[in-house]
């Protein structure tokens, strides 16, 4: 049977996120060593023009968001995803990560894995996550992520609710959201009403899943406000743009464009809006799936994984820089001249983990009022 994501889409789309799903199954075992992920796998040409990928470091924060992917599928596949281990194997390895890890993104990630998979060890990563996020600032992604995780371990005192005021505090004023929640210096001034996609996308999909859990009415405004925001400003060929102007919505710097923007977190959080009673934008979402069926050399079946991302060859991220810097000093300036010496032409060659296991998670989860 379709999941009623996938169902939603017409035949066409239908298909080729069929086949990106079974591709994601056979393209995270090559990054899966020793218990946990790769960083990323590189590609490489060889001399006689095909692509290998060479996997290269190790990411606790990536395995984590593997295991959540890998737990909406049925046991036999979450063993050919995980080069024979289950889902409890790896969210174990992880747990016992958790005295290490020092960052509050990944140990939210952590914990909201360990509660999507019923890990007996849940409250231990809540403690730890407890123990690190505390801070008066802290970055807009790993607010969401660390109110996702609340809310799927079924935590209802105070944390959930200064974790939700927290989010909600970030749209006051703003159209989307800035990189960065609280007064304080983790980004440069200059920049400072800048926000990307992740920090439109994660806050997204945390408030509509609170909202599917707890009926707030505030945290679905909310929601429903940042997907306006991202979807008006769409790009004519389906492009998940990357920069944003958090005070207006409009598109500070829209590369790089990356595939996991556009086959994962786009959808991701658009479909976990409508499966908790909000706005459906299916038409959306498939227009974003129409770039990457529109660019077939991004997707590499023969080593099951997909290239990262259309680029700028500014390799200093000059534009963006200069970009955010003109905004800054009026909403209305964007340099375009800065498109014409700096075209979209260099494709990033590497895949990293994250982008499968969220590709999983967009497609085969559920959220609250999804029958």
């Amino acid at each position: 049977m379709t999941d009623h994501r996938i169902a939603l889409l017409s035949s066409g789309h239908q298909d080729f996120v069929t086949g990106m799903v079974d591709l994601a199954v056979r393209g995270l075992p090559p990054g899966y060593a020793d218990g946990e992920f790769v960083f990323t796998r590189r590609g490489r040409q060889e001399a006689d023009g095909t692509w290998t990928a060479a996997p290269e470091g190790r990411s606790v924060r990536y395995s984590a968001i593997v295991a959540l992917g890998v737990a909406t599928l049925e046991e036999e596949r979450q063993r050919a995803a995980l080069a024979g281990d289950s889902v409890l194997d790896l969210v174990g390895n992880l747990v016992k990560r958790l005295p290490e890890v020092t960052g509050t993104g990944d140990a939210a990630l952590i914990c909201w894995a360990a509660a999507e998979t019923g890990h007996a060890d849940v409250d231990l990563a809540l403690s730890r996550l407890a123990e690190l996020d505390t801070g008066p600032q802290t970055y807009t992604v790993e607010a969401a992520w660390a109110l996702a995780a609340l809310v799927a371990a079924g935590v209802t005192d105070g944390r959930v609710e200064q974790a939700r005021e927290r989010l909600l505090g970030g749209l006051a004023g703003n159209r989307l959201y800035p990189h960065a929640l609280g007064k304080g210096s983790l980004v440069p001034r200059y920049r400072a009403h800048v926000g990307c996609f992740a920090d439109q996308v994660y806050p997204l999909q945390a408030l509509a899943r609170l909202h599917a859990a707890t009926g707030d009415v505030a945290a679905l405004r909310a929601a429903e406000q940042v997907a306006r925001g991202i979807c008006q400003a769409q790009g004519p060929q389906g492009e998940w743009w990357w920069h944003y102007d958090s005070r207006t919505g409009s598109v500070v710097e829209g590369y790089p464009v990356y595939s996991v923007h556009q086959l994962s977190m786009g959808p991701m959080a658009l479909l976990d809006l409508a499966d908790a009673g909000g706005t459906a934008y299916v038409a959306e979402i498939s227009k974003g799936l129409d770039w990457m069926i529109e660019r077939p050399a991004f997707v590499l079946d023969e080593l099951a994984l997909t290239w990262r991302k259309e680029a700028r060859a500014d390799p200093r991220k000059l534009v963006r820089g200069l970009r955010a810097a003109a905004t800054g000093v009026h909403r209305r300036m964007r340099l375009g001249v800065l498109d014409r010496v700096y075209p979209p032409v260099a494709v990033d060659r590497e895949c990293r983990p994250y982008e499968l296991g969220w590709l999983l998670y967009a497609w085969l989860a559920t959220c609250g009022q999804a029958s």
